[in-house]
């Protein structure tokens, strides 16, 4: 996985956190593996003083997309509720110090997920998938 905004292990652009417009940063991937019917999608700090904070959850992205735009979702695809109490991507706004956010997309092996909430979230997705990829950006705040 990969992304126009930021390298894996780099810093992100305050854009794309609680300091700038808190918008999603670009998503891509390529060499889908077989079997793939959708993709799921988690960002985790696991840096948070109170444990690992859920930044994005996204379930139900259609198996042919290969990526994923900047401020935008693809058709289709849904979102639970994060750690901010939101139904939508809330960027990187660690209390102190530099913070890890790992953007976790997993290739699953159905076209849709049932009864998917943030408690059973990681629990419904692991179940289906098929493989996974990983980008890690770091924040701290100015």
């Amino acid at each position: 996985m990969r992304s126009d905004d930021f390298e894996n292990n780099g810093r992100i652009p305050p854009r794309f956190t609680c300091d700038g417009e808190d918008v999603s940063p670009h998503l891509a991937w390529s060499n889908p593996p077989a079997g793939v019917r959708s993709y799921a999608l988690s960002v985790v700090d696991p840096d948070a003083p109170g444990g690992t904070f859920i930044h994005w959850l996204v379930y139900d992205i259609p198996g042919h997309c290969l990526e994923i735009g900047r401020g935008s979702l693809p058709a289709g695809a849904k979102e639970v509720e994060n750690d901010f109490g939101r139904r939508r991507y809330g960027g990187p706004c660690p209390p102190f110090g530099t913070h890890r956010y790992i953007f976790t997309l997993h290739a699953l092996s159905v076209e849709r997920l049932e009864g998917v909430t943030r408690r059973n979230f990681f629990q419904k997705v692991e179940e289906k998938t098929i493989a996974k990829a990983t980008l890690t950006g770091l924040y701290s705040r100015r």
